[in-house]
Parts: C-alpha cells; sequence; structure tokens
C-alpha cells in the first residue's frame, strides 16, 4: 500500500508543479471554459493529494510510524486553513459553508498540520455526503469543566476543552453503521445515484489524530436523510503562547542567487519540472534519473545544489549521497537536499547521517524550497567566512 501511494505521489508531483506554472488569464486565453478547466484541475488536483496523503498516513498508522510534530497553535488558523482549502469543492457543489468561532484565541499543544487534517477530513466527508444546495456547519467552542455555582475553583482544574463540530445537512449515517464509521476502509452504503469517491481512510485518521492529542471524535445522526454531526474535543492550553514563525508564502519567498543545481529523480516528468521551476528562477539545472547517474554527474561537474531523490534504482539516494561527499574536493562541497516522501524523525535522521543538509517531503512547494536555498547558502558562507 505504502508503495503504490509513492508511485501516486511522485505521478501527481509533475501535475501540480505544471499547474503553479499557468500564466493566468490574458486577454488571448481569457474565457469562462478555460477558467473552468483550470478550477477542475486545480479541484482534481487536490483530491489526488489528499487521496495519496491518506494512503500514505494510513501505512504509518499501521507500521506504528505516525509522530505528531507539536507547538502551540492558535485553533482559528488551523480552521480557516482547512475550510479555505475545502471551499472551492463547496461552491462547485452550491454547498453553503458557515464558519464559527470563538471571540477569543483558543491555543492547543498540537501539530498544527494534523490538527489541520482532522478538520479537512470532516469537511471534505460533509462535502461529499452532502447534496448539491446543502448546507455545512462548522463550529467551536469552549466547553467548560467547572459548573455555574463552583466558579471559585475552577482556575485549580484542567483547561478547558474545546469542541468542533462539523454538522451537514447530507445522507446522514444509519444506526447500524455508526459504530463502525472510524474503521480502516469503512464507506457508507450509498444508492448507485448517489456514488461518491473515497477510500474510507479519512474518518480513521481523524479518530487516530484526535486520539494522539488527547482528544476524543463522536459522530451523531437521526438516520439516513437526516445529516451528520461529528464532534471533536480537544485539550486547550492557558500559557501565554510564543509568537508564531512567519508563514512562506510564493509571493513573500526569498530568491536565492543564480545556482548549478543537479535534480536527481527516476521519475522523469517530476524532475523535468521542477528543473522548469527553478530555471523560472534563473538557475542552471541538470538531470539525472538515477544514483549511478548523479554520482557520474558529480565528478564531472561542480554543482552548487544537488536535490536527491532518496528512491533511486541501482544505487539508492543515502549511498549516492555518501559516494558525493567521499569524491567532494576542497574546492566546492555541494549541498545536498533529500526529496523524499518520507517525512518522520527515523528518516531524517537516515539523511543527515548519509550527508545531506537538508531533507525535504514531496510534493515540495517551491516557495520553501526558495527560501531553503537561501538559507542553506547563507549556512555554508557563514561557515567558510570563519
Amino acid at each position: 500500500m505504502m508503495r503504490r501511494a509513492r508511485e501516486l505521489e511522485s505521478s501527481h508531483s509533475p501535475i501540480a508543479a505544471e499547474r503553479r506554472q499557468e500564466p493566468g488569464a490574458t486577454s488571448a486565453t481569457s474565457s469562462r471554459p478555460y477558467d473552468a478547466a483550470m478550477d477542475v484541475l486545480d479541484r482534481q488536483v487536490g483530491q489526488m493529494v489528499r487521496l495519496v496523503d491518506d494512503l500514505l498516513d494510513a501505512g504509518r498508522i499501521s507500521r506504528g510510524k505516525m509522530v505528531l510534530r507539536k507547538e502551540r497553535v492558535e485553533l482559528s488558523s488551523v480552521v480557516h486553513l482547512a475550510a479555505e482549502a475545502v471551499r472551492p469543492l463547496c461552491e462547485s457543489s452550491d454547498q453553503e459553508l458557515t464558519v464559527k468561532l470563538p471571540h477569543a484565541p483558543v491555543y492547543l499543544d498540537g501539530d498544527p498540520t494534523r490538527l489541520a487534517q482532522i478538520v479537512g477530513n470532516l469537511l471534505n466527508n460533509a462535502c461529499k455526503f452532502t447534496e448539491p444546495g446543502g448546507r455545512i456547519w462548522l463550529t467551536a467552542e469552549h466547553e467548560e469543566q467547572a459548573g455555574a455555582g463552583d466558579t471559585e475553583h475552577a482556575s485549580h482544574r484542567h483547561p478547558p476543552n474545546v469542541v468542533i463540530r462539523v454538522r451537514d445537512t447530507g445522507l446522514g449515517i444509519a444506526a447500524d453503521q455508526r459504530s463502525r464509521i472510524f474503521e480502516m476502509f469503512t464507506q457508507v452504503d450509498t444508492a448507485l445515484e448517489r456514488a461518491v469517491t473515497g477510500l474510507g481512510i479519512g474518518l480513521t485518521l481523524v479518530k487516530t489524530l484526535t486520539q494522539m492529542h488527547g482528544g476524543t471524535v463522536d459522530v451523531i445522526s437521526a438516520g439516513i436523510g437526516h445529516g451528520s454531526e461529528f464532534v471533536v474535543r480537544l485539550p486547550t492550553m492557558l500559557e501565554a503562547p510564543t509568537p508564531a514563525p512567519p508563514v512562506v508564502t510564493r509571493e513573500a519567498a526569498a530568491t536565492a542567487p543564480p545556482l548549478r543545481i543537479l535534480i536527481v529523480d527516476d521519475n522523469r516528468d517530476a524532475a523535468g519540472m521542477l528543473a522548469m521551476l527553478l530555471q523560472f528562477s534563473g538557475h542552471e539545472t541538470h538531470t539525472a534519473y538515477d544514483g549511478v547517474e548523479a554520482v557520474e554527474a558529480t565528478a564531472i561537474l561542480q554543482f552548487d545544489v544537488i536535490l536527491l531523490d532518496v528512491g533511486l534504482p541501482r544505487l539508492n539516494g543515502y549511498e549516492a549521497a555518501r559516494k558525493i561527499r567521499d569524491q567532494q574536493t576542497q574546492r566546492g562541497r555541494p549541498l545536498l537536499v533529500a526529496l523524499t516522501g518520507w517525512g518522520q524523525d527515523e528518516d531524517r535522521r537516515r539523511s543527515e547521517e548519509a550527508g545531506f543538509d537538508a531533507h525535504l517531503v514531496k510534493p515540495v512547494d517551491d516557495a520553501v524550497l526558495g527560501k531553503l536555498l537561501v538559507d542553506l547558502l547563507a549556512s555554508s558562507q557563514a561557515v567558510k567566512g570563519t
């Protein structure tokens, strides 16, 4: 399952990269059919990304490899991220999405990516099982633990939970299906005329990730035809938050000076599209398609940066990195960046031991890559200057 998910992931990366390079509507191309086609492409690529991510996460869960990267998280940022991601899907079906959040900030000790995944999976599920023109509500509120007459001792108790509810006017869930709705690969029975897509993994991930954050999730439904409501409870934090790091946007991403970059990936389309992205930023790019080619290329040319896939034929990325490090000369030490679908702590440790300077998980956002190149170059120059 993990291998098939990796293959799908490699396939959608060049599609997403090509879409990011779409110049946008001009006087020659601006038309409703053109814009509609681009909207469909965006939605389908997004759906493919979600399916692949769910498959990969299902594999991590089955192997006990799911890891949270916790930090102080403001709830509204997570909810807005998930809501904006699903809004195009709602609009394509003329569904009305209503979001209501507490006025005061709510802070959680959690993994922001996984928290957004919890909310996003519930919203995607609501969109799938709600008819065109239906309604979806996303609300969050405090669940006070102290009673109205017990405020004197409330400060000595645990912080209150936050309750996140996703409710819809959709298909609903039969009573005999509610008890197994969170099981892996479970799908709600639907009539043929109401066929929906999916792998039956999304709700399993919701439950697992919620429990890993110390929370619970429940489902409420009066039955088929009466919609459904999913209720997530998560513990909050009372401590004052530390400032969140700024979000890297494509517009604000720093641009590295022109570099000679070697891209190594056995997926030729993915390598070609990444090369094109980097060329647009003024870099000189070269490509190789297996580990042996990468080592041979570095023996001929001196590269500033090598973007090296880990899962390569003939010679894997770890061994290729070690050979490149062994043959490097004092006049030039290329910056090695691992590009891989594996992002757990153990994977990052293996990359560091093999000699990589950085580890990026596919699909790589060009803004994140651009900032990483700037940061790595600055760090490298600082070391040379000492």
